[in-house]
């Protein structure tokens, strides 16, 4: 069984992320996707990150029941800092009947080479890469095993949405899950 693994701070979660994953389930290219919260990205100031348990518990009000699709505390149970290597590999040894697909954007794989033993990864997992406005890759240039994936361009992201949040009294919650900003706005998140 292939799972994707798309790790992120997810603060907030939003429906670009929620899209992502069904995409890739319904195109087929992985059984299953795992939306991994992390508690601190190494390579991310913690400025603004709202508690670990807060960022889950948006997630999986935003995923729901959707079918092939889960949010996971995994990496809460894990030594910080996050590094997705150790991840992967402590996932490998829970999971040995699984085959863990790592899910990045553009973004992150340009800047892939700064990761924790980034050939570590390579070497024992499929990356499939996401567009992101921005970041344009030359296909020809990945290396095997590193996929770029056609999926939707959203331009979306949880930086925009905190911003939004902060700058505007009358954001209306666009790009996020009904029940997520009823939730950011009974408790006050990111205002």
């Amino acid at each position: 069984m292939a799972t994707a693994i798309y790790g992120g701070s997810f603060n907030p979660f939003h429906q670009g992320h929620l899209a992502l994953g069904q995409w890739l389930v319904r195109k087929g290219l992985v059984d299953e996707l795992w939306f991994m919260v992390s508690p601190q990205n190494p390579l991310k100031p913690a400025d603004g990150l709202l508690a670990d348990s807060v960022r889950l518990h948006l997630a999986r009000l935003a995923v729901g029941r959707r079918k092939g699709l889960r949010v996971s505390d995994f990496e809460f149970g894990l030594p910080r800092p996050s590094f997705m290597v150790d991840t992967l590999s402590a996932l490998r040894e829970a999971y040995p009947e699984r085959e863990f697909v790592l899910v990045v954007g553009a973004d992150n794989w340009l800047d892939f080479s700064h990761w924790h033993k980034p050939d570590e990864i390579l070497r024992r997992h499929r990356l499939l890469v996401y567009p992101r406005p921005g970041y344009d890759l030359d296909e020809a240039s990945l290396p095997d095993g590193v996929q770029l994936v056609a999926t939707p361009l959203l331009d979306i992201s949880s930086t925009q949405i905190r911003q939004a949040i902060a700058a505007d009294p009358s954001y209306d919650g666009a790009g996020l899950a009904p029940r997520v900003w009823a939730e950011i706005k009974r408790h006050h998140y990111y205002f």
